[in-house]
């Protein structure tokens, strides 16, 4: 059977022989997975060239710095840190003495537009507490909920850090085993109507699936760990922001010698027969002996790959997929403070299932938006200068879709969602903004590079998770990997930073090199620092 055969009936990338042991790999785009991939990659010996569009590193991970205010440009919650810490490790690093971050309690608040509200806290206690205010037969079952979900996170965890290449993996991790466990037929939603009665108490427990871009009527009931990871191992603020965690893992990229060009847009992924190596952009052209992808996956498909080069893959099948939904984004600099709000405020919308409807499936703008806003100043008033104080507002919308027109409609939009601040004590804000940048799913589309602007990339539907996402190794190109939230195991800061794990093990595997280091799939967290790691 020739490699061409090989390739085409398993789905797998040519293997490199032992005997070329190549030194180069390009990586596209300095994203969170980006990032993390080339510091693993660095570590193991390798020649490691960073492409990145913007001026700056982090991708969505970045920060917005205008007129002494600094925000997140996207993620602004930093959780469950054991799996960054674990690549730190790795590298001979410590993760809280190279970027400095505290632990939040209360992790955030959780207002209703039904009415009441629940500050949510890691101290078990105190949250039983909070809850009773809500539903006291509720507030008996969140240690039940925390005990359940705690094992639930520990089975599927080895699924979570290993790569899915086919059927054959599915059946070799035995998912089916784990079917009383996981519950894929019932939504989050459901499932968490088997501790609590209250919907708001519900809501609380679930407004996480959003970190996926999904509504928990429809997410997997798996996800219920989203909120779980949240109470057992924190939410966190890194001083200068989530975009700090990005700056300082480009530093340290730096020192270990690995090369970045940044403001140069990828314009085409080049190629040798069938293989990928290397890209070109505006200003030339840079190969090496591997492509790692971490370009928003849809965008780079459709628009840095040619279509006949895809199978599985192609334009039409991609415009075919669940997407997330976006996000409409107000990034206020403010003169003054607000110091009675907390660092993360969530408002569920009085109509919730409703505005989830305007979102996944009318794909129109609610009257009653639910709402983000981050009041990050409380805890680190390095943001913004003496006196002023950021707020970051996020309100979670429709993708790119055809109802909405966006150069219409922002202008009101972001005049509704300044009203709706005035549901979480935020009142005459407009005089009081010094510094304002609004950004919107065209936005995100057009600026950012995001397919149809779905911030969260490919929904988290069974049918697009593990074998059934674009796979680590990626099998329609062979010499291209893939890391980020558009791959295995998915989007959020800790799963891309594990795809990049898991990325980094099947590269180094094809190249001939030793990948023990990067640990077992699935083993315990102390079992790692205790891996012979190569030289650098």
């Amino acid at each position: 059977m020739t490699p061409s055969a090989l390739h085409s009936e398993h789905g797998l990338a040519h293997p490199l022989s032992r005997s070329h042991r190549p030194q180069s790999v390009l990586v596209v785009g300095a994203g969170p997975g980006g990032l993390a991939a080339a510091l693993l990659l660095a570590k193991a010996g390798l020649d490691v060239h960073v492409v990145e569009r913007l001026p700056h590193v982090g991708g969505r991970c970045s920060a917005i710095t205008e007129q002494g205010f600094r925000f997140d440009l996207g993620p602004t919650f930093f959780l469950y840190p054991l799996v960054l810490e674990r690549i730190f490790r790795m590298l001979g690093r410590d993760l809280r003495t190279e970027i400095p971050m505290v632990r939040l309690d209360p992790q955030y608040r959780v207002a209703f537009g039904a009415g009441g509200e629940l500050n949510c806290t890691p101290d078990v206690a105190r949250l039983e507490a909070e809850v009773a205010k809500l539903s006291p037969a509720d507030a008996q079952n969140v240690r039940r909920f925390l005990t359940d979900n705690r094992d639930k996170l520990e089975k599927f965890r080895p699924t979570l850090e290993s790569p899915f290449r086919g059927w054959s993996d599915v059946i070799r991790w035995q998912l089916m085993k784990l079917f009383p466990t996981l519950k894929p037929w019932r939504s989050l939603d459901r499932e968490l109507a088997r501790y609590f009665s209250d919907e708001r108490v519900r809501l609380a427990f679930s407004f996480q699936s959003k970190y996926l871009g999904m509504s928990p009527f429809n997410c997997p009931s798996l996800f219920s760990i989203l909120s779980f990871l949240e109470y057992e191992y924190g939410v966190w603020h890194p001083y200068g922001g989530c975009a700090a965690v990005s700056e300082g893992m480009a530093r340290i990229a730096r020192e270990m010698g690995v090369k970045f060009t940044l403001g140069e847009d990828v314009k085409e992924v080049l190629f040798e027969g069938d293989r990928a190596c290397g890209v070109r952009t505006q200003s030339g052209s840079y190969r090496a002996d591997a492509v790692v992808m971490n370009a928003d996956f849809a965008h780079a498909m459709t628009k840095l790959v040619p279509n006949a080069r895809r199978r599985k893959w192609t334009d039409a099948k991609i415009a075919k997929k669940k997407f997330s939904c976006s996000t409409f984004m107000l990034y206020l600099g403010i003169e003054g403070r607000f110091d009675e709000l907390p660092h993360h405020t969530i408002h569920c919308s009085g109509t919730y299932a409703e505005n989830l409807k305007d979102i996944d499936s009318r794909h129109v703008l609610s009257e009653d938006p639910s709402f983000y806003v981050q009041n990050a100043c409380i805890t680190d008033d390095s943001l913004a200068p003496h006196g002023h104080s950021t707020l970051y507002v996020l309100a979670p919308v429709t993708h790119q879709h055809p109802n909405v027109d966006w150069a219409r409609e922002a202008p009101a939009f972001r005049a509704k969602l300044l009203k709706q601040l005035e549901k979480v004590g935020v009142r005459d804000l407009e005089k009081r903004v010094r510094f304002e940048k609004m950004v919107t799913p065209a936005d995100w589309e057009n600026k950012y590079n995001v397919y149809r602007g779905a911030t969260f990339n490919l929904a988290h539907t069974w049918g697009q998770m593990l074998h059934l996402r674009p796979r680590n190794r990626f099998d329609e190109i062979p010499g291209m990997y893939l890391v980020g939230g558009g791959t295995h195991p998915g989007s959020g800061l800790p799963v891309i930073y594990e795809s990049a794990r898991i990325t980094t093990r099947l590269l180094l595997q094809d190249f001939g090199r030793s990948a023990d280091w990067l640990g077992t799939p699935g083993a315990p967290e102390e079992h790692d620092s205790t891996v012979a790691v190569p030289a650098s």
